[in-house]
């Protein structure tokens, strides 16, 4: 059972991917990836591709990742926090702690409320 690669989508503060990354987790930023500026279709694209569950605070995100299984699309699930509810650090501990819990398996398809 592979542990869950994250992605970062541009609503999320780098530094809480930084702070994912200083904890041993495998964390991949839109910024980092270069890919500020795609449209939110096309970052779930791409994480697809990179077999990874996008961290967002948009809830745009929870649309597309409730249809595309029943447009025969698979994804690799979607985190998401209300911008306001926690601070980095406390994103950086739930998601920590959420990776120790979830396999990428369990969270094909998946959305998961932070």
């Amino acid at each position: 059972m592979a542990r869950i690669r994250i992605y970062t989508d541009e609503s999320v503060n780098v530094a809480i991917a930084e702070g994912l990354k200083r904890r041993g987790l495998d964390v991949l930023s839109a910024r980092d990836a270069g890919n500020l500026g795609l449209t939110d279709q096309e970052q779930m694209l791409f994480a697809e591709e990179e077999k990874a569950t996008i961290f967002t605070h948009d809830t745009d995100f929870l649309r597309l990742a409730a249809k595309w299984p029943g447009e025969q699309k698979t994804h690799y699930g979607v985190i998401y926090c209300h911008q306001k509810d926690y601070s980095v650090g406390e994103c950086v501990r739930r998601l920590k702690f959420l990776t120790t819990m979830l396999t990428s398996e369990d969270m094909i398809n998946h959305i998961e409320f932070l």
